[in-house]
């Protein structure tokens, strides 16, 4: 019994014993009254005061019985759950102790599979050596408490087997022109200098390759904000980096010309200094990304996102970019000559000083970029939206601006000698100072346009819209000038040679 149902048995036993002590009392009254009475009714009474009384004396007996039994089954009772919580916290300690066994016994085998697969990482046969890296992989997915310094000992790896070459070596090989397999003959290339002959990137070492893509495919979801990739200084060119994860990785001094680099997520990567040439980063993530002194030639970027990255002295010759997103990017003083960034996003990207020299511009937006004395001479800014652009001191000659909209742009001191800016739309721009001798504005939109001071020696404004006396008077022209049928040549103009 429980000690609720023993308490419960208290008051039962002080109300027989109440009961007794009332049962006796009436027994001896009713003795002391049948005294009267004949004998044999005597006798009856008194043979029913003692059944009544030894009735009392037994009931009372069985609940002072029950009452001890309770007693000791209560005891009994705590015993029992004495000795079951002993017996459980001991199979608890067991198993704690179990556990802790099988942890160690496991860091004991993860150890021992980590140093055997490190020690691998140096064996002179190539296959060794991948298949080492894989089992480091397999060992960072199974415990993810190694995730970390798996990918240290693979990064660390490919710095010491695939270092940049020495500045030397690499300007020695830059030099050199380069000739494709698929252009001359193996006899052709034989008749060569020696000197002169530069094959395309030497094809990755495969024990490399696996280690980028392993790194490439990890799990970054596990990895803390302080932990980044350490590739510096890398060569690895033509490496395969499809779809690859290197986000905040630290690839500054890297060599990734003839890279793979499709789709591969590098936001907040530091690229500074890296080698991109010829490199595909069609639809990369280049997100806030630093590629400071970058050298992009040719590559392509189609597509790509570099939305708020560090292009500050970056080299983009002849480098593709068509529909890539730059928007807010910095482009100081990098050079973009011959790039192609057609339908390209440059909304409040910072050119300044910027070299733009036959780049490919056509249907840009580059709405509020800053663009001071940037180069763009023999540019392709066709359809190209230049809303708010500051162009104060840019080189245009020979510039090609059909139909671009340049409204509210800024074009103080700007050189636009012998640029094409037929049907361009110059609402509301401020050409103060500048150079548009020669110039094409046929059907130009110069609805409040500020033209003080402005040469248009030989520039050709017939069908230009909403141009007024006022705003050439102003201008700098000659006899040359050819005016719309509308305005008359101000007498200074046919005065001067």
């Amino acid at each position: 019994m429980s000690a609720k149902k023993t308490d419960t048995l208290i008051p039962w036993l002080i109300a027989i014993t109440v009961i007794f002590a009332l049962a006796l009392t009436l027994i001896v009254f009713a003795s002391s009254d049948i005294k009267g009475l004949p004998i044999p009714q005597q006798m009856q009474y008194r043979n029913q005061a003692l059944i009544a009384t030894a009735i009392v004396f037994l009931g009372l007996a069985v609940m002072t019985n029950a009452y001890y039994a309770a007693k000791r089954a209560e005891a009994m009772q705590k015993n029992a759950l004495t000795e079951l919580l002993q017996w459980r916290l001991a199979a608890e300690k067991n198993i704690e102790v179990s556990i802790e066994n099988a942890k160690l016994h496991q860091e004991s085998l993860v150890t021992e599979r980590l140093m055997a697969a490190i020690t691998q990482l140096g064996h002179e046969r190539i296959e060794t050596r991948t298949s080492a890296i894989y089992v480091l992989e397999r060992i960072s997915q199974d415990f993810p408490q190694e995730h970390w310094t798996i990918m240290e000992i693979l990064t660390a790896f490919v710095r010491e087997n695939s270092p940049v070459r020495d500045e030397a070596q690499q300007r020695e090989e830059d030099l050199q022109p380069k000739y494709w397999s698929r252009q001359r003959t193996k006899e052709q290339l034989t008749q060569l200098p020696a000197t002169n002959v530069r094959e395309l990137s030497p094809k990755i070492r495969r024990d490399i390759q696996a280690a980028l893509t392993v790194i490439g495919r990890r799990n970054s979801l596990i990895e803390q904000e302080n932990q980044k990739l350490d590739l510096r200084n890398t060569d690895i060119r033509r490496a395969d980096l499809l779809e690859a994860n290197l986000q905040r990785a630290d690839l500054r001094g890297c060599d990734l010309s003839d890279a793979d680099l499709r789709s591969c997520e590098l936001y907040g990567a530091d690229l500074e200094g890296a080698k991109l040439v010829s490199s595909t980063l069609y639809e990369a993530n280049l997100l806030k990304a630093n590629l400071r002194g970058a050298k992009l030639c040719w590559a392509n970027l189609n597509r790509a996102n570099l939305s708020g990255a560090n292009l500050r002295a970056a080299n983009l010759f002849g480098a593709s970019l068509r529909a890539a997103n730059l928007q807010g990017a910095n482009l100081y003083k990098a050079n973009l000559q011959q790039a192609t960034l057609k339908v390209a996003n440059l909304s409040g990207a910072k050119l300044f000083l910027a070299n733009l020299q036959g780049a490919k511009l056509g249907k840009a937006n580059l709405h509020l970029s800053g663009l001071i004395g940037a180069n763009l001479t023999g540019a392709n800014l066709n359809a190209a939206n230049l809303t708010g652009a500051n162009l104060n001191a840019a080189k245009l000659h020979h510039t090609e601006v059909f139909f671009a909209n340049l409204t509210e742009a800024s074009l103080t001191e700007a050189d636009l000698h012998k640029a094409n800016l037929m049907g361009a739309n110059l609402n509301r721009a401020i050409l103060y100072q500048a150079d548009l001798s020669r110039a094409n504005l046929i059907g130009a939109n110069f609805c409040d346009a500020n033209l003080c001071d402005v040469k248009l020696e030989g520039a050709v404004l017939t069908g230009a819209k909403n141009l007024e006396s006022q705003q050439i008077r102003v201008a700098l022209g000659d006899r040359t000038t050819r005016l719309p049928d509308y305005i008359e040549t101000p007498t200074h103009w046919r005065q001067s040679s």
